[in-house]
């Protein structure tokens, strides 16, 4: 029978950024195309001929070079709809985000456990698990990189457009630590990295299985009528905002999240959500569909006063919840795995953060002082 072993992660360690080196990461950089038109050319919009043959070339960039005047044909400035002709000279400069450079950076980091093979880390709230187009600096992988021995910088071709993709990102055997999993920016907690391949394919695996067993703890809006409870909806990207998810009733990836009240006060609760799928925002989207957005989530309705605005009494306490939560409160507090090499089960469990803990005994005080005056 195989070995189970149970780590407690000790009260997390205050960590902060060092100054990051900026010049190493340019915001943009100035890319020109030439296009000498052959004689069979048909007459076609500028805009729809740039958007077909510049390379990864989007029509809204295209639009913007040329509300920029960084679009002409023989020399003269072109409009949108000027058509091209047999042996026009065109002359197209687009600003495009540089490749995405992982440059290992020194930066603090809890970690829980490590071996030849893995590594757990407590993560911080504020911090990006892994670059991607919107933050190429200062994230997880960064701090890893540096923290394994690298120190040269690894460069990806990765184009601005595309979404965040860990399997893109990733694809370079080039490139360890292996992220099998992600938090979100603001979320805490628990997790895993690989530092080998066989390690990253056999994590990836149990992750594919969903035999990883991942528990957070929320403190969420409302007070569920039921002591636990599950929800089984699928999530797709809102048609509204596309960096946004949504619970849809067509389209969407099956996700199923169980949840159970560890304590409630008055409208608020803290739960324990147990995972058993693990689609991208699926906590804070399924709360959020059950009417228990996660406080201070500014994404799914959990920064302002969901409950009792109407209450003067509690708005005022309320309104201290909302002050005290800079981002959502979302951890993950534990995180059971089998160690890829050995197959021993290991089961790490976390604190939860100080920023909750201040909200959680606030709303002990005040539920404490309500019941001394009955």
């Amino acid at each position: 029978m195989k070995s189970k072993k149970t780590l407690l992660v000790p009260q997390e360690l205050s960590i902060k950024t060092q100054d990051i080196d900026k010049s190493n990461y340019p915001e943009y950089i100035e890319k020109i195309f030439e296009f000498k038109i052959p004689a069979g050319q048909q007459p076609e919009r500028i805009d729809k001929y740039l958007t077909r043959s510049v390379v990864n070339a989007t029509r809204n960039r295209v639009q913007k070079a040329i509300d920029e005047d960084q679009v002409t044909i023989n020399g003269k400035v072109a409009k949108p709809s000027k058509k091209i002709l047999p042996n026009d000279l065109i002359i197209c400069k687009i600003l495009k985000s540089p490749p995405i450079s992982l440059i290992p950076e020194n930066i603090p980091l809890n970690i829980i456990y490590e071996d030849e093979s893995i590594i757990v880390i407590n993560k911080q709230a504020g911090l990006v698990t892994h670059p991607a187009p919107g933050n190429r600096y200062g994230t997880l992988v960064n701090a890893v990189l540096y923290h394994i021995g690298l120190r040269e910088a690894i460069n990806l071709e990765f184009d601005e457009d595309d979404e965040p993709d860990e399997s893109l990102i990733f694809s370079s055997d080039e490139i360890r630590p292996g992220i099998v999993h992600r938090l979100d920016k603001d979320t805490s907690g628990l997790l895993v990295v690989s530092k080998n391949p066989v390690a990253h394919a056999k994590l990836s695996k149990q992750f594919a299985d969903r035999t990883v067993k991942k528990k957070y703890y929320a403190l969420v809006w409302g007070n569920p009528k039921q002591s636990k409870g599950r929800i089984i909806a699928d999530i797709g990207r809102s048609s509204r905002d596309r960096k946004l998810f949504t619970v849809l009733k067509k389209g969407g990836k099956f996700a199923d999240t169980e949840y159970k009240v560890i304590e409630s006060f008055e409208y608020f609760s803290l739960l324990e959500i147990l995972l058993h799928t693990g689609r991208t925002h699926q906590i804070r989207v399924h709360l959020s569909h059950e009417s228990m957005p996660i406080v201070g989530d500014t994404f799914y309705g959990g920064n302002s006063l969901v409950y009792g605005g109407n209450n003067p009494q509690f708005r005022i306490i309320g309104e201290k919840v909302l002050k005290l939560a800079a981002r959502q409160m979302l951890h993950a507090k534990t995180l059971s795995l089998h160690h890829p090499v050995s197959g021993q089960e290991l089961t790490f469990d976390s604190n939860i953060p100080e920023d909750m803990q201040i909200i959680i005994d606030y709303l002990r005080i005040i539920s404490s002082t309500q019941n001394s005056d009955l």
